[in-house]
């Protein structure tokens, strides 16, 4: 049995988008009804708030609708990886027409896609940002410099993630590499991946800043 997440529930919709995402995302899972036993190769079950008084299980994430499914699938990532509350995240972009993202937890990547505008990008990342419990976890997003517009992506980040995220900006110097015209479509995630690799230079947030000040 290789499934090791355990979908309990009984509610038609909830189970429909559940499975959906997890099969979209290539997770595997079988299907119980709450209080079922569960195998013992579960690592972790999913169930909705009404149901999870059933389910006897230590590592249980709830289903709170469709708005947050989103999170709740990378929830479940980070869970099978080993961890619930990673130690460090890297987010690693590289600009261009089509931006890499790539969301990295402890060396292990998480996320990775193209994105089409600066709000499709941050969306992506506060999606991911928004179960960290930054008292644990570090986070650090590295934006290579490569071409003009990471400057305007600069400030939208800086508009947009909670304050606790440090951002840096990377030198792209070398990491583009030549690729097929058939594997053109993972050359901005494979930049982004050299990128989230790299040190730069802090940027000093003006988010931050306001919040520190506020709190004087």
């Amino acid at each position: 049995m290789k499934e090791k997440v355990a979908v309990a529930t009984v509610q038609g919709r909830a189970y429909f988008l559940l499975v959906n995402a997890l099969h979209e995302q290539g997770i595997g899972f079988i299907s119980l009804v709450p209080g079922q036993p569960l195998p013992s190769k579960v690592k972790l079950v999913i169930t909705t708030e009404g149901e999870k008084a059933k389910v006897n299980y230590d590592k249980v994430l709830v289903f709170h609708g469709e708005a947050e499914l989103e999170s709740l699938i990378i929830e479940v990532k980070k869970m099978l990886a080993g961890k619930e509350a990673p130690e460090r995240i890297v987010v690693g972009i590289d600009p261009g027409e089509a931006i890499g993202l790539v969301i990295v937890a402890d060396g292990k990547v998480i996320e990775e896609g193209n994105c089409y505008s600066s709000h499709e990008l941050t969306s992506s990342i506060v999606k991911v940002l928004r179960t960290v419990n930054f008292s644990v976890t570090s986070v650090v997003v590295k934006i290579g410099n490569g071409v003009p517009v990471y400057k305007e992506l600069l400030e939208d980040l800086d508009y947009s993630l909670p304050p606790q995220a440090a951002l840096e900006v990377v030198g792209e110097a070398g990491t583009n590499r030549p690729l097929t015209m058939h594997s053109r479509k993972i050359r901005h995630i494979s930049s982004a991946i050299r990128i989230a690799g790299r040190t730069g230079h802090i940027f000093a947030r003006r988010k931050a800043i306001a919040a520190n000040n506020t709190s004087q």
